[in-house]
């Protein structure tokens, strides 16, 4: 199944694609796509619904988050062994952890702000995983039945707010509209090998970012495992599991950043495509 939520800002409504591309409304069967519509229970509830005879939602209407409520967004740093080497990083031994404001979380097609005084801000498109059973001290066999569904995320990053101001990463990677999320939550079901992804990135037209989950250095149900020793994973929790080789901060001769009036697209194969422009804050 696809899960979507569409509506305004802050008023998302649940909703299902069906098999020609349309959204059918959820509201009255579940109250978002969030909390137990992500269990397995829940999931099961929906598939067995019949998608026809649900309302189809007329026109264009926004794209949300395709998850609501998230309680955790967790992100791995530097988990392909290229984009370590463009950052001129040693190839991590453990997953590197850092967390992303869950208020920086936006629709897929909503447009990206550039932070006021920044000089850095850049691209990642990464696949990220949804939870949907809690995950306490799993195993790596057991992780991807913790998984409700996946689907694409941008980790927009400002450079100097990430690494030369002190701290951790997360300064750099929580500005508001920094977590696109979706267009659509993609359940595992759909998804039999999520180490058998491309995934690419367009900046302005020209592609920047070509890569697989294939050459993940942790793959998604390591990530799972290892977090899960360390905090307990509750559904709806998200997780991007890092990006390819291809972000602004790599390119030769100079590093390359994004400005406002540019215009971002990417996808992960099978879980759809976001398009993105960016804009002044």
């Amino acid at each position: 199944m696809k899960l979507v939520r569409y509506g305004e800002f802050g008023a998302e409504k649940p909703g299902i694609i069906d098999e020609q591309g349309n959204i059918r409304d959820l509201t009255g069967i579940v109250p978002d796509i969030s909390g137990d519509v992500l269990s397995d229970e829940g999931l099961a509830k929906l598939k067995a619904l019949d998608f026809g005879a649900l309302p189809k939602v007329e026109g264009e209407p926004r794209i949300g988050a395709c998850v609501g409520n998230i309680g955790k967004f967790a992100c791995i740093g530097l988990n392909y062994s290229d984009h370590a080497a463009e950052a001129g990083q040693p190839v991590p031994s453990e997953p590197i952890l850092f967390m992303k404001a869950t208020s920086a979380v936006c629709g897929p097609n909503d447009d990206v702000e550039i932070p006021r005084a920044s000089k850095k801000t850049d691209w990642e498109v990464e696949l990220a995983v949804v939870i949907g059973k809690r995950a306490k001290y799993v195993t790596e066999e057991e992780a991807l039945d913790h998984v409700a569904g996946y689907c694409v995320a941008n980790d927009v990053s400002e450079r100097e707010f990430q690494s030369e101001r002190g701290g951790n990463w997360t300064k750099g990677k929580s500005h508001d509209t920094f977590g696109p999320l979706g267009p659509w939550l993609v359940t595992r079901d759909e998804v039999p090998d999520p180490q058998a992804l491309n995934l690419w990135l367009d900046v302005d037209g020209v592609r920047q970012q070509d890569g697989t989950t294939a050459t993940m250095i942790f793959g998604v149900a390591k990530i799972i495992s290892y977090l899960s020793q360390f905090m307990t994973l509750n559904v709806g929790d998200v997780i991007s599991t890092g990006t390819p080789p291809g972000v602004g901060m790599g390119k030769k001769p100079s590093p390359v950043f994004l400005k406002p009036g540019q215009e971002m697209k990417l996808g992960v194969e099978g879980l759809g495509v976001q398009q993105q422009k960016t804009v002044q804050a």
